[in-house]
């Protein structure tokens, strides 16, 4: 290591929201930095950020995040202290991160994923077929909701924001028969006391990059990038390559129902890849592989294929190419 390690004294501070689930993984990245590099965890010193995401009064209103803004309502007050340098590194849910970062930005270093599936969430039912016709579902994700409707037309599906304790209390307040978490978060929490059933991925398509974690850091500060290099997990970071370059190629806002999921074996890539329409009327899926190093070339032609298949009138947010 060429630069001066942090200290008690001069800690390297780790911003993140202030989640139960945010902070788990911002914990994880200390203890790994920890034991990569022998330090104290006084060397690192964890900074709550609050986020456009986390206002409660839009959370207790159920309020779709496509109303209030889109991936950046869970980054933007925390990737502008990171500009600022009121933090030197940020830790983030893959999944709700933006296809693109703020000039002097690079998100480069991942985590080993976690389980990358859905979970069916209800204290009385264990699948999706155990539901009676006409059920209410809760979601707060479009790809969600899209999936559900096309699996089950039949289903009634509402708003459902907050955290995991939240919506345990809306499940027993009978807002809703069941609900659905990520199996990452719910393990990074160590809930399992949580009726969840785990959704197989041929079922559920997960959303693209769901259960890694990522951290981002200014593109100038080396110590930085030396430091979380030794954390890095490289087949992670292929897979999120395939998979991002596929959301970047589709859209990657909050407003598309989209779903990717790409794994290793071996020297081989494989990808798989969802379009939907909002109301789940139709879907779109291409399953592809490819060697590892042409990921992010293949989620790009993955793209341009789904595009081409769902043909004029399909999304309204783009042109057909």
């Amino acid at each position: 290591m060429k630069h001066s390690l942090p200290s008690p004294a001069s800690p390297l501070k780790i911003g993140t929201r202030g989640s139960p689930l945010a902070l788990a993984q911002a914990h994880e990245t200390r203890d790994r930095l920890v034991r990569a590099f022998d330090l104290p965890q006084e060397a690192f010193e964890i900074v709550v950020i609050k986020t456009t995401g986390d206002n409660r009064a839009m959370i207790d209103a159920d309020r779709p995040l496509k109303e209030i803004g889109n991936k950046g309502l869970f980054t933007k007050e925390i990737e502008e202290a990171l500009l600022s340098g009121g933090i030197d590194i940020a830790v983030h849910s893959m999944k709700d991160m933006p296809v693109k970062q703020p000039a002097g930005l690079l998100l480069d270093t991942y985590l080993p994923r976690e389980d990358t599936r859905d979970a069916f969430v209800s204290p009385t039912r264990t699948a999706l077929t155990d539901l009676a016709e006409g059920a209410v579902v809760g979601t707060s994700s479009l790809r969600r909701r899209a999936q559900l409707l096309n699996r089950r037309p039949d289903l009634r599906v509402v708003e459902f924001r907050g955290n995991v304790q939240t919506r345990l209390r809306k499940l027993e307040d009978g807002v809703a028969e069941c609900t659905f978490l990520a199996m990452a978060g719910l393990n990074r929490l160590g809930r399992s006391d949580v009726p969840a059933t785990p959704i197989a991925e041929t079922d559920m398509l997960p959303a693209v990059a769901q259960g890694a974690i990522g951290i981002e850091r200014r593109s100038g500060d080396m110590r930085a990038a030396d430091m979380l290099a030794a954390i890095h997990d490289a087949q992670t970071g292929a897979r999120l390559s395939a998979e991002r370059a596929l959301l970047a190629a589709l859209d990657g806002s909050c407003e598309t129902p989209i779903a990717g999921l790409a794994v290793l074996d071996g020297n081989v890539l494989r990808l798989r890849g969802e379009v939907l329409r909002p109301d789940g009327s139709e879907s779109i899926a291409d399953d592809r592989t490819c060697p590892i190093a042409d990921g992010a070339d293949l989620g790009r032609a993955m793209a341009a294929h789904l595009l081409a298949e769902a043909g004029e009138g399909f999304f309204d947010w783009r042109p057909i190419i």
